[in-house]
């Protein structure tokens, strides 16, 4: 080869390399190479303006989030009222129209100055977080769903949160964003007694408030179900979609009058088990009335450390699986922490930017 003719293949190789990089057409790309055969090779992973090698906008769009603020294993930010205001409005700015308390109280911390509570030995907060969350919520036109409070255990569970629910609704229930309520007990299987402290409770919330809407948010006892504590990320023993479908067909059964909505947590299967567990999911929610929504988890639980920010990626996975299979609604836990641009970790913000970009949000 001249050296010419060796300078001008260079030239041209690295003019093309550049405008890959800078993400222009495909036509403008091949034509700098000067070659149809190239263009056809680039096209087999065309990319837009930004370098997104996906369609935009394919799956669900978050439209709700909890507010984690008695929490036993992620980090408390230490936010006030200028902090949320401002978390508020990043919320606000991607479409976010509900924010659900995920407990009122865990074992002795609580939310809001409950003289039940209080009576029962737990601790005074320093402010009523509760009372925040809703005038927030009034302020960005949202709805706020109170998330009952957690004794640790299904022990006295009834008994406390019948207490909590009615002094609750005669303290906060003259708000307009007081949208509904979330039965904060979590469960994955038919748990011996679950339908019944279900049942009790949500029956509770409905008759207090004139039938505001209710919903859980249970998880699917896939392979990654293991316990925060844990060293391990896996475990052999998992449901089969069988086994789920089953045991979810019996506690649909028993609580379904009481509860309008399941919003199934979908970080304890993996990414290639989305669809299948996704679509009963659906099938059961619709052979009872119910809405279907997912909790897609905004933390990953494919790391050692737990829990950061989760890769885009992987919540978009989660996000189009849930689209595919018809889902309702779509609720993160949790924007303030794995989202927000004011997170404690740098990562949030920067998954908050690739999820703007992906739904061509401004």
């Amino acid at each position: 080869m001249k050296t010419s003719n060796r300078r001008h293949f260079l030239k041209n190789i690295a003019a093309a390399a550049a405008s890959v990089v800078a993400g222009p057409s495909l036509v403008k790309a091949a034509s700098e190479f000067g070659s149809e055969e190239h263009a056809e090779l680039y096209g087999s992973h065309a990319s837009d303006k930004s370098g997104l090698l996906v369609p935009r906008e394919g799956g669900l769009r978050i439209t709700g989030t909890f507010l984690d603020e008695i929490s036993h294993d992620i980090p408390h930010q230490n936010w006030g009222e200028k902090e949320w205001d401002q978390d508020f409005r990043h919320m606000k700015a991607i479409g976010i129209d509900t924010v659900i308390m995920i407990r009122s109280g865990y074992r002795k911390f609580i939310t809001y100055p409950s003289e039940y509570l209080l009576k029962q030995g737990c601790y005074r907060p320093s402010v009523d977080l509760v009372d925040l969350y809703l005038r927030l919520a009034e302020k960005y036109g949202m709805k706020f769903y109170f998330g009952l409070y957690d004794p640790g255990s299904m022990t006295g569970e009834v008994d406390h949160n019948l207490y909590v629910i009615d002094e609750v609704w005669a303290r906060y229930g003259h708000y307009k964003s007081f949208g509904g309520w979330y039965l904060s007990r979590e469960i994955s299987r038919a748990t011996k007694g679950a339908i019944g402290v279900i049942h009790a409770l949500g029956k509770q919330c409905k008759d207090v408030s004139n039938g505001l809407p209710t919903f859980i948010s249970p998880w699917i006892d896939g392979k990654k179900a293991v316990w925060a504590s844990s060293a391990t990320l896996t475990k052999e023993q998992a449901v089969s979609v069988e086994e789920h479908e089953r045991e979810w067909d019996e506690i649909f059964d028993g609580i379904h009058d009481v509860v309008d909505a399941c919003a199934f947590q979908d970080g304890h299967i993996d990414y290639d088990e989305l669809d299948a567990f996704f679509s009963v999911n659906k099938k059961l929610a619709d052979k009872y009335g119910m809405k279907c929504w997912t909790n897609a988890e905004s933390f990953d639980r494919d790391m050692p450390i737990k829990f950061l920010p989760i890769k885009f990626d992987k919540l978009r996975m989660k996000l189009e699986a849930a689209r595919r299979a018809g889902y309702d609604k779509a609720i993160t836990f949790e924007f303030s922490h794995f989202m927000s641009p004011q997170s404690a970790y740098l990562q949030a913000g920067h998954l908050y930017n690739r999820y703007k970009e992906y739904f061509n949000i401004r």
